[in-house]
This record gives C-alpha cells, structure tokens and sequence, in this order.
C-alpha cells in the first residue's frame, strides 16, 4: 500500500543541471523557483551556485525577463492590477529594481482601460440598491484585483460625469 508521500530522490550535479535546465524551458522561472527546486533535488551549497549561475550563463534563467513575461501574463490574461501583481513578484523573489522596471513597462492607456472594463462588467452584476453600497461593494472587488485606490476612484468619477 502506497502512502501519500513522494519519494525523494536525490540527483547528482550533471543531471541536476539537466533537469533545471528543462525545468526552466517549460515555463519562465524565477531564481528562487530554480533555487527551491534545487534543494528538493538534493543540491546544496557550492554545487546550488554553480548550477543557478550555469543557467544564468546560458540563458536558461533571467529575472528580468521572468519578470516581463509574469506582468504581462497577469496582466493581459488574469486582468490583474499592478498593486497583486508586485506582491506575486515578491513572493518570488524578483528584486526590486527588476519588479518596478517590469511594472512600468505595461501600457498606462491599456491598464485604465482594463479598470474601466472590469469595473462596467462588476457594476452589471452587482445587485444592490443602495447607490453607496454598491459603490463601496465595487471599489473593494477593484481593490482586490489590485488595482490602486487613487486610480480606481479617478475612474468612477469619470463614469458618473
């Protein structure tokens, strides 16, 4: 009988390599993903470096990169705002620097324009009477799609002129 539990299995530098390496083709990865993965693997201290540098080297990993193509995907296909979409970064571990260049790159036009969109189709559903309900009720869901509160007000105004 099979208990719930995975068997660890431990690799040695060479495959390791081999199976970051794949691991990062698959999906765009941050540091501290292929980090994790690595110490699953087995592999720690000097060998964990020489690997994450290996892929550095080679191209198989690149924060900057990571980071473009995690706003974007947030962004364009969970409809996120820029405020959820920082702290995803965060969680994984892109630096700062890095985060704020991926956050500017998107369109600002595009980005009020998504709020706009989300906030008409929110507004259709919302099913209360009362004007201040239903304002407050559609201001915290922007909220915790996380878009920023000035920005979400700038647009309800908009909409009621």
């Amino acid at each position: 009988m099979k208990s719930g539990k995975q068997e660890v299995v431990y690799l040695d530098k060479k495959q390791a390599l081999a199976k970051a390496e794949h691991f990062c083709v698959y999906q765009e990865r941050s540091q501290k993903e292929v980090r994790y993965k690595l110490v699953e693997w087995g592999i720690r201290g000097d060998e964990l470096e020489e690997i994450l540098a290996e892929l550095i080297v080679n191209n198989f990993l690149n924060e900057e990169r990571f980071a473009k193509i995690y706003v974007s995907g947030k962004f364009n296909i969970k409809k996120w705002g820029r405020i959820k979409i920082k702290q995803g970064l965060k969680l994984k571990g892109v630096p700062e620097r890095i985060l704020q260049k991926a956050l500017y790159s998107m369109d600002d036009d595009d980005y009020e324009r998504t709020l706009r969109h989300i906030a008409e189709k929110k507004s259709e559903t919302l099913t209360e009477k009362d004007k201040n309900k239903r304002k407050y009720k559609l201001i915290t869901y922007l909220q915790s799609r996380g878009f920023e509160l000035d920005l979400i007000y700038s647009v309800l105004k908009q909409d009621t002129n």
